[in-house]
C-alpha cells in the first residue's frame, strides 16, 4: 500500500447529445444576469449557428459575445476581452470553442471572479483543470488556481460533428497526453490511474474511427468521454516533461497546439520509458500494443497527424532555444533532466522518427 492525497474539484458536468439546450438554466444556476459569450475568429457555419442558437437560449441574459480569443491566450488579447466584460457590464462567461476560448474564459474569471459555463467543441480537456497557461512576449507561463475552475462544463456530443477529422485526430492526443504525464506524476494516485488508463484506451479505440467516420456520433460520444476524463486527470496532478516542452515549443516559437502535443509525446514517453516501465505497460495494454512510445506515435499516424515538428513550421535553429528554455523552469521527470538527452528527445521530435526504446 502508497500513502497519497486526493482532492476532489468542484466542478458539475453536462454530458449527452443536445444538452447544450440545457444552458439557460446551468446560467441561472450560477446567477448570472449578463453573459458574455467567447468564441474565437474562425467560425464554420454549424459554429456560427451554435453561437446563434445559445444567444437564443439566453435571451435577456445575453450582454454580448466577443470573438477574438487567441491560440496560447496572448495577455494582449485577455486585456482587450476585459475591457469589452467591463463596457457591456457582464458578470458571468459562456465559453463556446476549443481551448484557446476556454482560456480566455478562464483568464477573464481569474481577473473578474466572473462565474464561468464552458461549451467545449474539441477534445482539448482544458475546461476540466484549474490550470491557465497563458503567453507574454513570446513565453508562455501557467498557473495552477482553483478561480479558474468553470463551475460548470456542458459536453454536448453534436458540437464536435463538424470538428475536422485532422484537428479530431490531434486535439484527442492532446487528451491523451495529460493522462500519460498524469501515470508517473510525482503526485500520482490510484484513482487518477484509473480514470487516466480508461481514458487512454477509450481515446485510442474512438479517435482512428472519428477521423474516418466523422459523422459517427457514437464514436464522437466516445471521443469526448475520453478526452473528459483525460483532463481530469490533469486537473488532479503535476504537469511535467512533456508539457514543459509543449508550452515552450507553443510560445516561443509559435506552434500549433495540439499538434505540438501529438509530435512530441511519443518521444518525451520514451525519455522516461526505462524509469517508469510499469506505466508504460499499462499504457501499452490500454493500446493493445507491446511498446508504449512506439503505439503512441502510431496513434499520431493512423489519425494522419504530422509528426515532424519541422513539418509543424519549427525551424532546426529553434531546437537550441527551446532546450534552454526547457531548462529556465524545470518540471518534475522521472528519469533525469539530461540536456543531451532532451536534445536527442527533441531532434527524433524534430525529424518525426519513430521511436526508439527497449
Amino acid at each position: 500500500m502508497r500513502d497519497f492525497v486526493y482532492r476532489g474539484l468542484p466542478s458539475r458536468v453536462v454530458f449527452g447529445a443536445g444538452v447544450r439546450r440545457q444552458l439557460r438554466a446551468e446560467v441561472e444556476r450560477l446567477g448570472m444576469w449578463r453573459v458574455l459569450v467567447l468564441t474565437t475568429p474562425r467560425h464554420t457555419q454549424r459554429q456560427l449557428e451554435g453561437a446563434a442558437e445559445l444567444r437564443a437560449q439566453l435571451g435577456d441574459l445575453w450582454a454580448g459575445t466577443f470573438d477574438g480569443a487567441a491560440l496560447h491566450t496572448p495577455l494582449t488579447v485577455t486585456e482587450v476581452a476585459l475591457e469589452r466584460m467591463r463596457q457591456l457590464e457582464a458578470d458571468g462567461l459562456v465559453a463556446l470553442g476549443g481551448g484557446s476560448v476556454i482560456g480566455l474564459a478562464k483568464a477573464l474569471a481569474l481577473r473578474t471572479a466572473a462565474p464561468q459555463v464552458a461549451i467545449p467543441t474539441t477534445y482539448a480537456g482544458s475546461e476540466m483543470t484549474p490550470i491557465l497557461g497563458q503567453t507574454e512576449g513570446g513565453r508562455k507561463t501557467t498557473l495552477r488556481d482553483p478561480r479558474v475552475l468553470p463551475q460548470t462544463v456542458i459536453y454536448d456530443v453534436e458540437l464536435t460533428l463538424s470538428l475536422p477529422p485532422g484537428v479530431s485526430g490531434t486535439s484527442g492526443i492532446n487528451a491523451a497526453a495529460h493522462a500519460v504525464e498524469a501515470l508517473y506524476a510525482p503526485d500520482a494516485n490510484p484513482l487518477t490511474s484509473l480514470l487516466a488508463l480508461e481514458g487512454i484506451a477509450v481515446l485510442g479505440r474512438a479517435l482512428p474511427r472519428v477521423v474516418q467516420q466523422g459523422w459517427n456520433l457514437e464514436a464522437r460520444g466516445e471521443a469526448l468521454y475520453g478526452a473528459w476524463l483525460c483532463a481530469t486527470c490533469l486537473a488532479h496532478s503535476s504537469m511535467g516533461l512533456h508539457h514543459k516542452l509543449c508550452h515552450t515549443l507553443g510560445g516561443a516559437l509559435g506552434l500549433p497546439h495540439s499538434e505540438t502535443h501529438t509530435a512530441v509525446l511519443p518521444h518525451a514517453a520514451a525519455y522516461n520509458a526505462a524509469a517508469v516501465p510499469e506505466v508504460m505497460r499499462g499504457i501499452a495494454r490500454a493500446l493493445g500494443a507491446e511498446n508504449a512510445p512506439q503505439a503512441l506515435y502510431d496513434l499520431g499516424v493512423s489519425v494522419g497527424a504530422k509528426m515532424a515538428l519541422r513539418d509543424l513550421g519549427m525551424p532546426h535553429g529553434g531546437l537550441e532555444r527551446a532546450l534552454d528554455l526547457a531548462f529556465e523552469t524545470p518540471y518534475p521527470s522521472p528519469r533525469p533532466l539530461e540536456r543531451d538527452g532532451i536534445r536527442a528527445l527533441l531532434e527524433r521530435a524534430w525529424a518525426g522518427e519513430r521511436p526508439e526504446t527497449p
